[in-house]
């Protein structure tokens, strides 16, 4: 998923309508100001209430839903020929919160603000990017992604990923 493709993705969006916040590693670089390394999908997370509009919007470009082992009801990946959007649907719960996979989080999260291609988004912000971060067993790209986040924003290194 190149920069183009991105941009033409969040005019899509922008043009139904539809409020988009970017996460994983195009967060990163939207936090960042600037692509830092290649990105073989984009993660975007759209509210429950315009899921049918957004599927319906990528159906309209060519995207199918492809089934994965993590695949949910709220987590689905759409790829055309070479491009892949990894889908998080949520939705705002009571005051100051969200509910993603019956999990609550502090809606703060959303707050994070980037560029791409010129284009201003809103995404997960730098806190929030480290904390998906943990947990699982990472990739170089997590460790460059991680690794950028503490420098850019002044951020301890979370333990699993010091010395790399």
């Amino acid at each position: 998923m190149n920069e183009k493709d991105v941009v033409d993705l969040l005019k899509k969006t922008k043009n139904i309508g539809i409020d988009v916040w970017i996460a994983g590693g195009w967060g990163v670089d939207a936090l960042v100001g600037f692509q830092t390394r290649p990105h073989n999908d984009i993660d975007i997370f759209v509210q429950k209430k315009d899921a049918n509009a957004f599927i319906e919007m990528m159906n309209s470009n060519g995207y199918t839903e492809t089934k994965m082992e993590y695949s949910t009801d709220d987590h689905t990946v759409w790829c055309d020929n070479n491009r892949i959007i990894d889908l998080h649907l949520f939705e705002f719960a009571e005051a100051g919160t969200l509910r993603f996979e019956n999990e609550t989080y502090q809606s703060n999260i959303f707050i994070g603000k980037g560029i791409i291609g010129g284009i201003a988004v809103c995404c997960l912000t730098a806190k929030a990017q480290l904390e998906y971060h943990k947990g699982y067993e990472f990739s170089e790209k997590d460790i460059h992604d991680v690794l950028l986040l503490c420098k850019t924003f002044g951020l301890p290194v979370p333990e699993q990923y010091v010395g790399k």
